[in-house]
């Protein structure tokens, strides 16, 4: 089995005193996209940075492939650790051509070989050659970058918050382009980004970052349905927390007994559930079902939210999904119907 394309354990790193990495520990396989999430500030882009060489990590080790490009004897210079780089805005030369953009990222002896022609058919500019940055958009922009980080074929390609600066309406179609680049070059990726539904949609693997280390790394649909903790299911999404009696099984919440996963423990304890708010159907009134009157509504077109109080103390309001065609009306008394099951948390002892 070949090593992994990155390997990263007890990576440290303080900036004045202040801990920013706290032990970090992070494998990214051969050929896929990992995306590192977390809220502005939790030292994503301080990662990349120690990743690329550019920083240097107090402690810890990261390994490229089979290769230690840092740790407490060793520091490779970015130049040489075979990783490529796609910062924030793209940071293209702007009196190069677009050509001459992607020729950068080789060695003089490639220039001429027909590998810049090859990267630029691959990201879809095969005839933009000629054109400066100036007269390409935000999106082409970002895949000349692209181009130019996979022209030396790296091992690894570091992508920081690469759509950001890109309207909303382009976002969606220039992740798509990137996604469907890196996939058919056969690229490894580490895509950092504070943007829960970019991270669920491009990544393989998804890694959150929280108080400097990774809290839960695993596919998009696992860390949706099965986040580690309460905080982590409301950072993903919108989360319905419910108190409630844990069974072997089952939980007694305010809407009803309901199905369980996660470790219940044996015998009857205290804590909570989760369930995502497309969970919880809202229907017309059922007899023996759980009833709520709705306070709000919003509408999305495909689907909508509804605010439900539930007239509980322990939980008086919850939010439900309804398809965009049955939104119930505000003040309507409403029958809210579980699909699948709830996540179990334990309190702690």
């Amino acid at each position: 089995m070949s090593a992994p394309a990155l390997s990263i354990a007890a990576l440290r790193k303080s900036f004045g005193g202040t801990p920013v990495l706290t032990g970090l520990d992070l494998e990214v396989a051969n050929g896929s996209l990992t995306a590192v999430l977390g809220p502005s500030g939790c030292g994503k882009t301080t990662l990349l940075r120690l990743i690329a060489g550019f920083e240097r990590a107090d402690a810890g080790t990261i390994r490229v492939g089979e290769r230690v490009v840092c740790d407490e004897r060793t520091y490779v210079a970015p130049e040489q650790r075979g990783v490529g780089f796609v910062a924030q805005e793209g940071a293209l030369f702007p009196h190069l051509d677009v050509a001459a953009n992607v020729a950068f990222g080789l060695a003089r002896s490639q220039r001429g070989s027909g590998r810049v022609q090859e990267l630029l058919e691959l990201v879809g500019l095969a005839g933009l050659a000629k054109r400066h940055p100036h007269e390409l958009s935000g999106g082409q922009q970002q895949r000349v970058a692209l181009a130019r980080a996979l022209a030396p074929s790296p091992r690894l390609v570091l992508l920081d918050e690469p759509f950001d600066a890109l309207d909303a309406g382009l976002r969606t179609q220039v992740r798509a382009e990137v996604r469907a680049v890196l996939r058919e070059s056969g690229a490894t990726a580490l895509l950092v980004t504070h943007d829960q539904e970019e991270a669920l949609s491009l990544a393989d693997v998804v890694a959150v970052v929280r108080d400097g280390t990774i809290v839960q790394a695993a596919d998009p649909q696992t860390l949706y349905r099965d986040p580690v903790d309460a905080e982590l299911a409301g950072f993903l999404g919108e989360a319905v927390l419910l108190a409630g009696e844990l069974h072997a099984g089952h939980a007694d919440t305010a809407l009803g007994r309901l199905p369980t996963r996660g470790a219940n423990g044996h015998g009857a304890t205290r804590g909570s559930v989760m369930l995502r708010p497309e969970q919880i159907l809202c229907r017309e009134p059922l007899a023996g079902a759980p009833r709520g009157r709705v306070l709000a509504t919003q509408f999305y077109g495909h689907d909508a939210t509804a605010r439900i109080s539930l007239q509980d103390p322990a939980c008086p309001e919850i939010t439900a999904r309804a398809a965009g065609h049955r939104l119930p009306a505000v003040g309507d008394e409403v029958s809210l119907v579980v699909e699948g099951t709830a996540l179990a948390y334990p309190s702690p002892r």
